[in-house]
């Protein structure tokens, strides 16, 4: 009887080990029979036709990462006296990190401005800094309908395509300037926005989902059958470039050089164009930190929480849900009229259903309703995947495993705290004398 205890508890501590190898043993099996013919059998072109050349080697290495991942992850959450819940910070530390996100946010801001000063900045820098500036712009844009409003849009790059296709239109037919195509993207993204939010006013959830996943794949169907409007697959090219307020970026007399007195360089258009972006990027920003302080901002964030609640305390809902959607289709409107100046062409290749996930992606990862996460997930999951070009095999393997590890360990996203969008006074303290006063 005495040994009993003992032997009760070395299987209790030998249970989770070896249920925590069996986890792990049928994880690496599906890993094998996901990448076996994925990763394995690789279709190549020969002088006698398309062969299948074997490679057993990647899908090796993916077997023994995803099994030791699996059992790593296995131990360190049965670990005995360790919080079971992932993704658990202890709320001083989350203070901490709100705390640090508000201090880095405005030293990015700087680090943003002076990046193209920099000695030793090249043109292509530059570049993957507009890129990312405007997947940037893009999930501020989203943030509000996911994030603040708690609405799931997987359609959201539809109005991402409404705006360029509505800039490339309206500068080509009618030749309005950049400056006037930039608003006007934004008001046609936003009635498109309230389209699409009518029909869905009484959906939730994976309902809402797969009605906004439709309207996406309709307004990308439509451009690309609509030919002799949108050109069909070839799409359009041609699209005029922005000026400085009318003085063109052109080699001559009245360019942008000559009028400034600057030596003439073709990277003037881009710097313009960083700089542009970036102030659309931030006016984003301050448009959606203004908002959440608005009664309409308490309003998306009632309707997140508890939507019945939120129509039981009086709102209403039905212009609660439109506001958000306009507002983030615009959002996205500029952020396409954008694009399409800066590309010069576009197609409707270029507004598949994968961008919408990358944005998405951009949100829940940085953490939903959090501007300074979403920023950091654009940087690091647009920059990471132009870190990996060079590895395009394992690229999204990659950002796959670390959108996994993410879920796992901050399931509320990186930057996961928020303020508050409004606090509640201190209450004075009446004294006694002043009560009895009153009441006398």
């Amino acid at each position: 009887m005495p040994q009993a205890p003992a032997a009760d508890a070395q299987a209790s501590t030998e249970a989770p080990f070896a249920a925590a190898v069996r986890d792990a043993a049928v994880a690496a099996l599906i890993a094998l029979g996901l990448s076996a013919p994925m990763m394995g059998l690789v279709p190549v072109q020969s002088p006698q036709g398309l062969v299948l050349e074997q490679r057993w080697a990647p899908v090796a290495i993916a077997v023994a990462v995803v099994f030791a991942g699996r059992l790593l992850l296995n131990l360190t959450l049965w670990r005995p006296g360790r919080v079971k819940r992932a993704g658990y910070v202890p709320p001083k530390l989350e203070a901490k990190l709100a705390g640090l996100a508000r201090f880095l946010g405005p030293l990015a801001i700087a680090g943003a401005v002076a990046m193209p000063m920099l000695p030793f900045t090249e043109r292509y820098a530059i570049d993957l800094g507009i890129l990312v500036l405007t997947y940037v712009m893009l999930g501020w844009g989203l943030n509000i309908v996911v994030g603040l409003a708690g609405l799931l849009d997987l359609g959201y790059v539809a109005f991402y395509a409404v705006g360029a296709y509505s800039y490339a239109l309206l500068a080509q037919y009618f030749g309005l300037s950049f400056w006037i195509c930039l608003p006007l993207a934004g008001i046609l993204a936003a009635f498109w926005g309230v389209i699409l939010g009518f029909p869905v006013l009484r959906l939730r959830g994976d309902y809402l989902a797969i009605v906004t996943l439709a309207f996406g794949e309709i307004i990308r169907i439509v451009l690309l059958n609509w030919y002799w409007v949108t050109g069909g697959p070839n799409g359009i090219s041609g699209i005029p470039r922005p000026s400085f307020f009318g003085i063109d970026f052109d080699r001559g007399p009245d360019g942008f050089a000559a009028t400034f007195g600057l030596d003439y360089s073709p990277l003037h258009r881009i710097l313009f164009l960083y700089y542009l972006i970036l102030a659309l990027a931030l006016l984003t920003n301050f448009v959606t930190i203004r908002l959440r302080r608005l009664p309409i901002g308490r309003a998306w964030e009632a309707l997140r929480e508890d939507e019945i609640a939120c129509r039981s305390l009086g709102i209403n809902t039905v212009t609660t849900k439109l506001t958000a959607f306009a507002i983030g289709a615009s959002f996205a409107g500029f952020a396409g009229s954008f694009f399409a100046t800066r590309q010069g062409f576009i197609s409707p290749e270029s507004f598949v259903f994968m961008e919408s996930a990358m944005i998405l992606a951009i949100v829940v990862l940085g953490g939903m309703g959090s501007q300074f996460g979403v920023a950091i997930a654009a940087v690091v999951m647009i920059g990471g995947f132009e870190l990996f070009r060079e590895f395009s095999d394992y690229r999204m393997i990659t950002f796959g495993l670390v959108m996994v590890l993410v879920m796992i360990w901050r399931p509320r996203g990186l930057v996961s705290s928020r303020s508050p969008s409004v606090f509640l006074k201190e209450k004075k303290a009446i004294s006694g004398a002043l009560v009895q006063e009153g009441h006398g």
